[in-house]
């Protein structure tokens, strides 16, 4: 199992979580987060007073699948999130090494 961890623009999220959902993931969880990388922030003009807005919004979509699915995962979310322009995200792959639902007590593969 692997989780897949995007960071996108908001306005990218109903695109990404369509495009996931057609490769056939059925379960994800999205956090709204802030951060920056090349983007540096920008400067705002406020009540006439300018300054700068270090920390852009963003969205955290995070997934566990086995690892066939990974790559059609992957490819699902670069297609929608992507516009061309700086601060389009990234993604990280990293392993799981167990899931477990709670409910049944489920584990490994049969738990996603």
């Amino acid at each position: 199992m692997k989780q897949v961890t995007a960071i996108i623009k908001p306005f990218k999220l109903d695109e990404v979580r369509e495009a996931l959902a057609e490769v056939g993931v059925s379960g994800l969880t999205v956090t709204e987060v802030k951060g920056f990388g090349r983007q540096k922030g920008h400067t705002e003009l406020y009540r006439g007073a300018e300054y700068v807005v270090d920390f852009l919004p963003k969205i955290r979509v995070e997934v566990v699948l086995p690892e066939d699915m990974v790559d059609p995962a992957i490819e699902a979310i670069i297609k929608a999130a992507r516009t061309g322009k700086i601060g389009d995200g990234k993604i990280f792959v990293t392993p799981v090494e167990q899931a477990i639902r709670i409910r049944t007590g489920e584990n490994g593969d049969q738990a996603l």
